[in-house]
């Protein structure tokens, strides 16, 4: 039971942390640096092969 419980104490501070960070950081989360977003106009994506990126919302 002190396993589960310093695990949950330790998860717990690692999100405090972060969400401190951000807080101190005061910039909107962004996206990753890859995906569909990033691709030029008219290119493939090199996963699935569209090439619209409304197409991947669903």
């Amino acid at each position: 039971m002190n396993e589960l419980i310093l695990s949950f104490l330790i998860i717990a501070f690692a999100f405090t942390g972060l969400a401190v960070g951000l807080i101190f950081k005061n910039q909107p989360i962004k996206g990753s640096c890859g995906g569909m977003a990033n691709l030029d106009e008219g290119s493939a994506c090199e996963i699935c092969g569209r090439t619209d990126p409304q197409s991947c919302k669903d």
